[in-house]
């Protein structure tokens, strides 16, 4: 099997019918032996911070609500097994036809892991948040985790220093 042409597609589904959907696919794969074609299926999650009757809890939220994440070799035989999947509306591309996410993508919507190689930015870097809630603001590395993917970043926030902890893919050195 040739991994260099593993790649990662985008399939639009039923809204909230995600997990379904990947149920399914995984039964797919296993009924067929498709496991050296399809490697993985995403379902990309964030933590957010709810707070209801005055409790604060974490839930897990859909980066990409009504999409699932797969990354395999193309053949048409699998972009019929795949869009005829219950819940499958089809691939995102045009006209239907499946269209490989590029790496800046992948990398963008934290598809894949970020090896401690990969990634250039220690303690003590200045970063600039390039997406989420605190998009533009600048700040300091205070610590990094390979492990999570993350790393907690001091900002500059209404008057004073506030540690976040941020997602690799949304913070930039500058």
């Amino acid at each position: 099997m040739d991994n260099d042409n593993l790649k990662w597609y985008v399939i639009h589904v039923f809204s909230s019918y995600e997990m379904v959907v990947k149920n399914n696919l995984e039964k797919m794969i296993e009924n067929n032996n498709l496991q050296d074609f399809i490697k993985e299926i995403a379902i990309p999650v964030e933590e957010e911070i709810v707070e209801k009757n005055g409790k604060r809890k974490i839930v897990e939220k859909k980066k990409f609500p009504g999409y699932v994440f797969i990354k395999m070799i193309y053949t048409d035989h699998l972009w019929y097994m795949i869009t005829n999947t219950s819940g499958v509306t089809g691939f995102v591309g045009p006209q239907g036809k499946a269209l490989p996410l590029t790496n800046e993508e992948v990398k963008r919507m934290g598809l894949e892991k970020i090896t401690a190689e990969e990634f250039d930015i220690t303690v003590g870097d200045n970063v600039r948040v390039i997406s989420g809630a605190l998009e533009t603001f600048l700040g300091v590395v205070e610590e990094v985790s390979i492990e999570k993917q993350k790393a907690r970043v001091i900002v500059h926030m209404f008057g004073r220093q506030t540690p976040v902890e941020l997602e690799f893919n949304q913070i930039e050195k500058i």
